[in-house]
């Protein structure tokens, strides 16, 4: 694979078209054999070369017009399939092989169970026949598919079936043909033995459409809730976008066996596993809502994606920024009165992962400017940072004009390749804004901090903030430019009320929550009638994805968190009072001191544990404490340990302080009777695990009595897992009755495994057990693990690099396990490795002994043989080796 950097501004138009393409297979797992023809229309007077990609192929011959092509008109690299002389409208037949058995990277056609699978975002259709494989190279796709009946009776494809049938020899035949113009990214093949559950679904316009979940047959009782996903998403899209569907019917795969969550390809998902299957004893609460989440965005895609796809992968956020969007937004509504639940997740995430990568050698902008391994920036920062990007033009705009914006958006590039430009121009001319300075967030990589100050004058009754914006430099980007931050502001009276906003120059006020528009280095508003001091609740509902500079007291946090009329920042109050005591015991413990919990604290999870008024989602995601990475983030260095056990003594302290009050509360929010995943029986569910976790901590003996009961007879595995997971993380040793009783009853089923191996690469070590990198390794060695695996190496070796003390270790033994792991990984699966490669970004924070030896290890990874051009790419940014 190339290592040349690809720069944005680099973008050429095709030089030729492909009006169709017409596919045979002939499946076998050692060696597959396509014909491909394709009707060939170049676009210009120039003589270009018409240059189709292909990756790991063995050409057999070429044709032109149904004569064999010269030897002396073509040549084939590594790389590519170039034909010379195309000067006319033409018909070009390529006969070549692949080798799905042998294909380990998942890329292309693979097999996985037995069953043939397929991936081709984002260059993978190269890895099955030759082809300009870009995402601007639109066509149309007619797919006969052929392969042995009893080995693999179920043969898919994207868009209507149009004919199958016998062939000889024990074979038979399928026919797909999609009526959509589509890039071949989004291309898909699947076959093997597979089965059904499928609903006829009548759409908004009367007409039918055929909803299939295909699984293998030992799953085929536990699509139930994927299928009710779908049809929820297929109603969201109409009735909040009024957005069809547009096929006959609308197919979905799972696979053990895939790199990524699921893929959107036209008319046919496929999905990993883990986003399909579902029964109370197998999916947890949050297993059934990210299902949901994730069966909507594959199937929002289908026209933010799909219909309206990319010039070039430089867009990518076009696609997956937007469509996060719109799967958060899809969650929220159908969480209804918890919505604020999915806010708070999001901006966890945001804050946790995105942040980071905003702030380290990785940091790119939404859009990036150059890569040499595309698969690199499916990313944090393209996804979930875009998806915040967009959620800012909803805030500005009004959810009418960011819908008028996104259907002009849509009406003007249906069947097109689309640019972020066509985005943005549409969204400012359907709602008449300038959005140029806005364009920024697309352009300008960091995050930027907004500082503010307010000042209440008594004599005048006014209150005015000020707030000012700066952006770190981040690689290749020095100077930044002031950004448009939309800043929602509510003003809380001393009896907790919201108090009515009226800016200077108004002549009424204007509801009680403001969104202030900052757009140069410094802007100051002045709210009018504001009698007494008021506590600010600034950034509402996160309105923007910037880090807040104001200086609250940890009373007027303890405020808002008690008060605060919305519920986003009633949450992060309450968060930022729990880091702020976090960083407080951090440093005593760094200075050899003995911290204690802080009154305000102690106080306030008090009031909102006992807070009747609020729903037990709210109450448990709310007194969760912030996780590691967090804590660590403000930190100038960083020190795993010292976190970790100022961690762990604030929650041993709250369980110690409200043992009693957890204890009466967790008995009182058991969920008896059958099981439902519905958001009240999913919180009852987490507050009480909750309290129970706290109590563990603390080394209530009772808690232990009560988790193992639970564990024993649950009947969902929300209650299992949470039993299971808090007693491994304590000193007790029923831990291990409980992991062999746990294996016995979950072997043969991989999701529930991987979770099993998640709970003890995420442990940490207590006093005389084995340290958690020995028991990784002895893992490593049992049946159930396979490096081959993506799932299984994201449940033990990735859980495993991000348990902060346990693999930062003193002895740096954690990083040895990495080069090791990256050693096997890059011979196996480049895209997992790169996974795992990111893991050691920041080791420029960690305590100077830890960097070291990271820098070390970093430094030896570029000495693999056969290096992956990807891996390469992260570990020479990791180094500052390039920017």
């Amino acid at each position: 694979m190339s290592s040349a950097v690809i720069n944005r501004l680099d973008y050429q138009e095709p030089a030729f078209r492909v009006e169709n393409i017409n596919l045979v297979f002939n499946l076998d797992p050692v060696t597959t054999t396509v014909y491909n023809t394709m009707r060939i229309e170049p676009l210009t007077d120039s003589d270009h070369d018409l240059v189709l990609n292909g990756s790991e192929l063995e050409l057999a011959s070429v044709f032109e017009n149904g004569s064999p092509l010269s030897t002396e008109r073509y040549t084939v690299t590594p790389e590519a399939l170039i034909i010379r002389g195309i000067r006319q409208k033409t018909t070009i037949t390529i006969y070549n092989k692949f080798h799905p058995q042998a294909n380990t990277l998942l890329s292309g056609i693979y097999m996985s169970n037995g069953n043939f699978m397929s991936q081709c975002e984002s260059e993978g259709f190269r890895r099955i026949t030759y082809f300009p494989d870009h995402p601007d190279m639109l066509t149309r796709f007619h797919v006969e598919i052929r392969a042995d009946k009893e080995q693999y009776p179920i043969l898919l494809s994207n868009g209507n079936l149009i004919e199958q049938g016998d062939l000889d020899n024990g074979r038979h035949f399928a026919i797909w043909e999609d009526p959509s113009l589509k890039p071949c990214y989004l291309f898909a093949l699947v076959a093997g033995k597979l089965v059904k559950r499928e609903e006829v679904y009548k759409l908004a316009n009367g007409k039918d459409c055929l909803l299939q979940v295909w699984v293998e047959p030992q799953n085929a009782d536990k699509t139930e809730h994927t299928m009710e996903c779908i049809k929820r998403a297929i109603h969201w899209d109409e009735t909040r976008w009024g957005l069809e569907y547009d096929l006959d019917r609308f197919m979905l795969v799972a696979t053990d066996d895939f790199n990524f969550g699921a893929m959107e390809n036209k008319g046919l998902n496929i999905f990993n596993t883990r986003y399909v299957l579902a029964t109370p004893k197998m999916a947890t609460d949050l297993d059934y809502f990210n299902i949901e989440s994730v069966v909507g965005h594959e199937y929002f895609h289908n026209w933010t994606g799909d219909r309206v796809t990319l010039r070039d992968w430089f867009q990518l956020t076009l696609k997956e920024g937007l469509t996060v969007f719109r799967d958060q937004e899809f969650s929220r509504d159908m969480l209804g009165k918890s919505a604020v639940i999915k806010r708070i997740m999001d901006v966890r995430a945001l804050r946790s992962r995105q942040f980071p990568e905003d702030a380290g050698p990785m940091a790119h902008p939404i859009r990036p400017e150059s890569y040499r391994q595309i698969n690199n920036f499916y990313t944090m920062t393209v996804y979930e940072k875009g998806a915040e990007i967009y959620r800012m033009l909803q805030t500005m705009l009004g959810k009418e004009g960011f819908k008028k914006g996104l259907s002009l958006y849509i009406e003007r590039n249906d069947g097109r390749a689309a640019t972020c430009e066509d985005f943005i121009n549409a969204m400012a001319e359907a709602n008449g804004r300038d959005l140029k300075q806005f364009f920024l967030w697309y352009s300008q990589a960091g995050t930027p901090r907004v500082q503010v100050k307010t000042y209440w004058d008594p004599e005048a009754s006014t209150y005015t903030i000020v707030a000012s914006q700066s952006t770190p430099a981040t690689p290749g980007q020095p100077v930044k430019h002031p950004f448009v931050i939309p800043i929602a502001v509510g003003l809380v009276d001393s009896e907790g009320h919201d108090i009515p906003l009226q800016l200077e120059g108004e002549t009424a006020p204007l509801g009680t929550t403001r969104v202030l528009e900052l757009k140069d280095e410094e802007n100051e508003w002045t709210f009018v009638n504001v009698g007494s001091r008021p506590v600010p609740s600034l950034l509402r509902d996160f309105s923007a994805p910037v880090i807040l500079d104001y200086a609250y007291t940890r009373d007027e946090l303890a405020f808002l968190a008690r008060n605060d009329a919305d519920p986003f920042n009633r949450w992060d109050a309450m968060n930022r009072l729990m880091l702020g005591v976090l960083e407080d015991m951090t440093d005593v413990i760094e200075m050899g001191g003995k911290p204690e919990a802080d009154h305000n604290l102690l106080s306030s999870f008090e009031q909102i544990l006992t807070d009747e008024t609020l729903t037990p989602a709210f109450r448990a995601i709310t007194l969760q404490l912030p996780a590691e990475n967090l804590i660590g983030e403000p930190r100038a260095v960083i020190d795993p340990d010292a976190i970790r056990k100022a961690r762990t003594e604030l929650k041993a302290a709250i369980g110690r302080r409200y043992s009693s009050l957890l204890f009466k509360l967790a008995e009182s929010y058991e969920t008896p009777g059958d099981y439902s995943p519905d958001s009240e029986s999913a919180g009852r569910r987490s507050l009480k695990n909750l309290a129970y976790d706290y109590l563990i901590t603390g080394g209530n003996p009772k808690a232990l009595i009560a988790l193992r009961g639970q564990f024993e007879k649950a009947n969902n595995l929300t209650d299992k897992l949470a039993a299971l997971t808090s007693v491994v993380n304590s000193a007790s040793p029923a831990k291990t009755n409980m992991l062999v009783e746990a294996a016995k009853e979950w072997q043969g089923n991989p999701i529930l495994i991987n979770k099993w191996l998640t709970v003890q690469a995420s442990a940490g070590t207590q006093p005389g057990e084995a340290d958690t990198l020995t028991r990784v390794r002895q893992l490593m060695d049992c049946g159930a693990f396979s490096i081959k695996n993506p799932n299984n190496v994201y449940a033990l070796i990735l859980a495993f690099c991000n348990n902060e003390p346990e693999f930062h270790r003193k002895d740096g033994k954690g990083y040895e396990f990495w080069l090791q792991i990256l050693r096997e990984l890059c011979s196996v699966n480049e895209y997992v490795a790169a996974r795992v490669a990111r893991t050691l970004d920041h080791w420029k924070r960690y305590t100077p002994d830890r960097a070291q030896m990271m820098y070390r290890v970093l430094n030896e990874a570029k000495h693999i043989p056969g290096l992956p051009v990807g891996v390469q790419e992260i570990l020479d940014k990791s180094l500052g080796l390039t920017d």
